[in-house]
């Protein structure tokens, strides 16, 4: 289940040209610099904490509760990776990926990323947004006929019956990418729409097609744009991926993202000659206390992801490293561009990070207890964004992007103040106590008392 603020992961080191000259003019001028250098940001390691704004003694807490999470069992291991400015400010690695054979956890560990798959996916959209091939408030039924006779269950009646209407208009585009476009999920069932969606087995289809086929056949669970609800969009936007790119959408994420990202251990599954290095996952016993290995996943077996999947989701379906996705964090930090290769512009980037859930849908919760939105915290395309955020109650900079995923991996980017995090766990469910994304932003931030620097 995501939460208001997700959990992360740590990066491998990239070569990447960082003269001592700049160094130097950066201590005098470190604004005019970056600046004048708009690709110096490549996760090079960083000098000290200081040369960046942090306190390395404040900085110590975070590696203290992370590391006492560990030791109290709430997770089995965990990588977290601090960067500022492109370079490294804290990378760490705690405890094992797997309890039953004590392997410990390593830089190139792979997890299950669940759904810190959506923001890739948003990219893919985004270059073919750039391709020219869509526009935001164009009806999803221009890609996806299938979807013009969809139906609407918006509420009960007053009989506890719920009746099916006729849908005003088609979703957009924009409603798509920002989970307003009343698609189900069937992560839950307090909903009927939801027990559709398990009950056709919308998430087990074979392939992105008949995923689009069994969408078809159930209705939406409110009018387009009228509420927030998190969703299938994001395995509809595979599909859409596919059929205006004509590749498989693994081939298009393959070529077009992680070829020049160099995020070589990023994909739908674990080849075999990398199967020792994927995290076993875990969630809490209530019972006895302590974590126990998954082996059933939202009320079927836990997928092992040691083979090519029926269907490559771009809801969830993505495995890879703490080192391959903060590649993908820094490239959404520096605005598109990561080594010299641009994949969006910086416009595109920012439209991503724009909040897209109009005034009259902001919401609590979406019913199935996932998020919450208001004027504080809003959605864009694939991301949460903060657009307040002392009023959210959070020291993070204004415009920070993010999400996480069900096994308890978090990520945020914020431009603010030029910071990437990710945080990698393998824990369904409920951490055992405080949040660790949540505590991760306090203990980051209260450590960055300079950051005019």
């Amino acid at each position: 289940m995501i939460r208001r603020t997700s959990i992360g992961a740590a990066a491998v080191f990239v070569a990447v040209a960082f003269t001592s000259s700049w160094y130097v003019s950066a201590q005098s001028s470190p604004a005019a610099s970056r600046a004048a250098s708009p690709a110096v940001a490549a996760l090079n390691p960083a000098p000290s904490p200081e040369a960046l704004g942090f306190d390395s003694q404040r900085l110590a807490k975070l590696d203290a509760y992370m590391t006492k999470a560990v030791a109290d069992g709430r997770v089995a291991g965990m990588s977290t990776l601090l960067a500022r400015h492109g370079q490294v400010v804290s990378e760490k690695i705690y405890g094992v990926k797997s309890l039953k054979t004590g392997a410990p956890l390593t830089r190139d560990t792979i997890f299950r990323l669940y759904s810190m798959s959506k923001p890739i996916t948003g990219v893919a959209m985004m270059m073919l947004f750039e391709d020219g091939r869509w526009q935001l408030d164009d009806p999803i039924t221009r890609f996806v006929p299938e979807f013009k006779a969809l139906k609407v269950m918006s509420g009960a009646d007053e009989n506890g019956r719920w009746p099916i209407q006729d849908m005003q208009r088609p979703p957009t585009m924009r409603e798509l990418m920002s989970h307003t476009a009343g698609f189900g999920y069937g992560l839950a069932d307090q909903h009927p729409v939801d027990k559709l969606y398990r009950e056709k087995g919308v998430l087990a289809a074979n392939g992105l097609a008949d995923m689009i086929k069994r969408t078809a056949g159930i209705p939406l669970m409110f009018q387009p744009g009228t509420k927030w609800s998190y969703s299938s969009a994001v395995d509809i936007q595979g599909y859409i991926v596919e059929k205006l790119s004509g590749q498989k959408f693994g081939d298009f994420l393959q070529q077009r993202i992680f070829m020049p990202l160099k995020m070589t251990d990023t994909g739908f599954y674990v080849s075999a000659d990398k199967a020792s290095r994927l995290s076993a996952v875990y969630a809490g016993n209530p019972k006895t206390g302590k974590i126990e290995e998954v082996t059933e996943l939202f009320g079927g077996k836990m997928p092992t992801y040691l083979e090519p999947p029926s269907m490559e989701s771009g809801g969830g379906g993505l495995v890879g490293t703490i080192g391959d996705y903060a590649r993908f964090t820094q490239m959404i930090a520096n605005k598109g561009e990561l080594d010299g290769v641009r994949l969006l512009s910086p416009a595109s980037v920012e439209m991503m990070g724009t909040n897209m859930i109009p005034g009259s849908a902001l919401v609590a919760s979406n019913g199935n207890g996932v998020a919450r939105f208001n004027e504080a915290v809003g959605f864009g395309l694939d991301f949460m964004v903060v657009n307040d955020p002392r009023a959210a109650g959070t020291l993070e900079g204004k415009g920070s992007m993010s999400w996480g995923g069900a096994a308890g991996t978090w990520f945020w980017v914020d431009p603010t103040n030029d910071v990437i995090f990710v945080g990698m766990i393998q824990r369904m469910g409920d951490t055992g106590g405080d949040p660790l994304g949540s505590m991760a932003r306090t203990l980051t931030y209260q450590a960055l008392t300079h950051p005019e620097r």
